[in-house]
């Protein structure tokens, strides 16, 4: 059962779900190349999470199971500094605390906790200095600057020393509204052993939403000396894609868990291959709760319109628009100093 086709706008923003703010910071140069992306959600937002891949860094992620207390989260932190960078969270955890925005732990309206679930990214040493990773003050500064305006994209935030199999990687996002009104949009960081490119045409391999044409033939050459066509089977530095699925539908713990999953299938479409044992693939799933869903027992499951068919619209969007979030990260980022970006190669694709 499949209703109409979806239609990605790659240039959308994990704001356009309301309730949302997005705010990146981070340091390049004198031996940092590493940020952090803060995905702050002020009225809390109903959480999920699905981990994949054989090296995650992850924090709180277990709070997120469905059988456990907390029901809501008021942040999000991605960051680099592989495990070390969980540190940023806590900087992220303190921003919020000072605006009183946390789960109410006691009877005085200061005993709160905010929850903040973090996943990191490896960019340790990219800049040259290996010491050189986020901390608390990378995350109370990335939460200080989120706003619910479009966030930007590209080398930016968490993925400002992101590696996307070889070329610059990035941050990327994407959204789409369904018909009944709910939004959907997505927030990816890649940083991928993977490839996002098709050898074959020297396009990403989830390029559709994107509209993109081929690049020459000596764009395609340039590209071959970067992308081997077979990626090797143990990559030349660790890896790891993160990110956030957000929607405005009133979801449950339970459902924002099968989001979560499902977004992973964009991940694999986009990159490939995925999820290897030096990876640490995370998506978490926030979902605000503007839009009422029908309730569970309204209608049979292959009704039109009931619960089961109306989330299985979202799933299927937040594939579609994850996928288009990580093609977005590696289109819009530009070379910082590391690797050479898509950009760089293929020019013609980003001119008039």
């Amino acid at each position: 059962m499949r209703g109409p086709s979806l239609t990605v706008d790659p240039r959308g923003s994990l704001t356009d779900v309301p309730g949302i703010a997005v705010g990146h910071y981070q340091r390049n140069g004198r031996g940092w190349r590493t940020g952090t992306t803060a995905i702050i959600a002020p009225a809390g937002a109903t959480a999920g999470v699905d981990v994949r891949g054989g090296g995650p860094g992850t924090r709180e992620t277990d709070l997120l199971r469905p059988e456990n207390l907390v029901q809501q989260v008021h942040g999000i932190c991605l960051t680099g500094g592989s495990a070390y960078g969980l540190a940023a969270a806590n900087g992220v955890m303190h921003w919020l605390e000072s605006r009183s925005i946390g789960f109410s732990v006691g009877t005085q309206a200061h005993q709160i906790v905010p929850i903040v679930p973090a996943a990191v990214i490896f960019d340790l040493g990219r800049g040259g200095d290996f010491t050189r990773r986020p901390d608390d003050e990378f995350g109370r500064r990335a939460a200080s600057r989120a706003r619910r305006a479009p966030e930007a994209n590209g080398a930016v935030g968490a993925g400002l020393g992101a590696i996307a199999g070889g070329l610059q990687g990035g941050v990327g996002s994407a959204s789409v509204r369904l018909d009944s009104g709910v939004v959907v949009a997505a927030l990816a960081v890649v940083n991928a052993a993977g490839s996002l490119i098709d050898p074959s045409t020297g396009l990403p391999w989830e390029h559709a939403a994107h509209r993109l044409r081929r690049p020459t033939s000596s764009e395609r050459a340039a590209l071959r000396s970067v992308y081997p066509p077979t990626p090797p089977a143990t990559p030349s530095s660790l890896n790891t894609t993160i990110g956030v699925i957000a929607t405005t539908a009133r979801l449950s713990k339970a459902e924002c868990t099968r989001v979560a999953g499902v977004a992973h299938d964009g991940m694999a479409r986009a990159i490939r291959p995925v999820h290897s044992m030096f990876d640490g693939d995370t998506v978490f799933a926030l979902a605000t709760g503007f839009d009422e869903l029908p309730a569970a027992a309204s209608t049979g499951f292959r009704t039109e319109g009931s619960r089961p068919a109306v989330l299985n619209r979202i799933l299927d969007a937040a594939a579609l628009c994850f996928a288009a979030a990580c093609t977005q990260a590696l289109l819009s980022a530009d070379s910082v100093g590391g690797p050479p970006s898509y950009r760089d190669l293929c020019p013609s694709l980003f001119t008039a």
